[in-house]
C-alpha cells in the first residue's frame, strides 16, 4: 500500500525555466508562438500532400509522417508547459505524468526509425532511380511505418513500465516536463538498472537509425561523386538535403544526454538540448522541407492561387 500511494497516489511538481515573472512571460509568448508554427506548419505539409496528387510519392508519404509525428510529439508536452509558464503552481498528475512520458517516448523513437527509413528510401533514390518505384512501392512503405510504430511504442512502453514500478520518495521533478532520466531521480532505490536500460534504448533506438542513416549516405555520396556532370550531381544531393539536415538536427539533439545517462552533463545543459529538440526541432521540420523543396512550394502557389481565385 505504501508503493502504490507513493508511485500512484500522487501528483509531481515541475520546476520553473525562470523564477522572474517577466522572464515566465516572455517565454511563455515565444514558445506559444513556436507551438502555433509547429502545429499549422505541420498540419500545412499534410494538407499539402493530401490535395495533390502530385505529392504522393515514397518521399511525401515518410514527410506527411514526420509531420503527423511531430504534431503529436509537441502536444505531449508543449501545451502543459505554456501553462505551468503562467501558473504559480506546476503541478501534474501522476496519471498525466504517465501519459505523458509514454507518449514523447514512442513519438520521439519513432521519429528515429522514420528517419532510417527515409534515409533508405534516398539510397534507393539515388543509387537506384530506374528500380526506385518497383522497390519504395506501397506496401513497403506502410510496412516500414508500421514497423517503426511498434518499434517506437515498444520501446515507449518497456521504458514507461520499468521507471513507474519504482518507489518514487520524492515529488520535484528538476524539468519542464515528464522525462525518463528526471523521474529516476525521485526513486528511493538504487536505479542501475534503469539507467542500463536507457543506454540500451539509446543504443536501439538512436545508434541503430543512426548507423543505418550514415551507410545510406556513405553509398550516396559515393553514387554522387561517380556522376560526371556538375548539374547531375547538385540534383542527386538535392534529393536528399533536407532528410539530411533534420538528420543532423535530431539526432544531435538527443545523442548527448540520452547516450550518457550517467554523469557528464548538467541539468541545466540537458533541459536546453531537451527543449531545443522539443519546441524548434518539429518547427524547423516543415520549414526545412518547404523552403527547401521545389515540389511542396510550387504545390503551395497553386492552392493559394485558387483560394485567391474564389475570393
Amino acid at each position: 500500500m505504501g508503493r502504490e500511494n507513493q508511485t500512484w497516489m500522487c501528483e509531481f511538481i515541475l520546476l520553473r525555466l525562470s523564477s522572474a515573472w517577466e522572464t515566465q512571460v516572455f517565454l511563455f509568448v515565444l514558445f506559444l508562438a513556436m507551438y502555433l508554427v509547429t502545429v499549422l506548419g505541420n498540419f500545412l505539409i499534410l494538407l499539402l500532400i493530401r490535395l495533390d496528387s502530385r505529392l504522393n510519392t515514397p518521399m511525401y508519404f515518410f514527410l506527411g509522417v514526420l509531420s503527423f509525428v511531430d504534431i503529436c510529439y509537441t502536444n505531449s508536452t508543449v501545451p502543459q508547459m505554456l501553462v505551468h509558464f503562467l501558473s504559480a503552481w506546476k503541478s501534474i498528475p501522476c496519471h498525466s505524468c504517465v501519459l505523458q512520458l509514454c507518449v514523447s517516448l514512442a513519438m520521439g523513437s519513432m521519429e528515429f526509425f522514420r528517419l532510417g527509413a527515409m534515409a533508405y528510401d534516398c539510397y534507393v533514390a539515388v543509387c537506384h532511380p530506374l528500380h526506385y518505384t518497383l522497390i519504395m512501392h506501397g506496401g513497403l512503405c506502410l510496412g516500414l511505418v508500421a514497423g517503426c510504430l511498434v518499434a517506437g511504442f515498444s520501446n515507449s512502453l518497456t521504458e514507461t513500465m520499468i521507471t513507474f514500478q519504482l518507489p518514487l520518495c520524492h515529488s520535484v521533478i528538476n524539468y519542464f516536463g515528464c522525462e525518463n532520466l528526471a523521474v529516476l531521480w525521485l526513486a528511493c532505490v538504487d536505479v542501475s538498472f534503469n539507467k542500463a536500460m536507457v543506454a540500451i534504448s539509446g543504443f536501439l533506438v538512436i545508434l541503430l537509425p543512426c548507423s543505418l542513416v550514415l551507410f545510406s549516405y556513405a553509398r550516396i555520396v559515393a553514387t554522387i561523386l561517380r556522376i560526371p556532370s556538375a548539374q547531375g550531381r547538385r540534383k542527386a544531393f538535392g534529393i536528399c538535403a533536407s532528410h539530411l539536415t533534420v538528420v543532423c538536427m535530431c539526432f544531435g539533439a538527443t545523442m548527448f544526454p540520452y547516450m550518457r545517462p550517467v554523469g557528464g552533463s548538467s541539468v541545466e545543459q540537458e533541459k536546453m538540448i531537451a527543449l531545443f529538440y522539443a519546441v524548434v526541432t518539429p518547427m524547423l521540420n516543415p520549414l526545412i522541407y518547404s523552403l527547401r523543396n521545389n515540389d511542396v512550394r510550387s504545390v503551395l502557389q497553386r492552392v493559394l492561387q485558387k483560394f485567391s481565385e474564389k475570393g
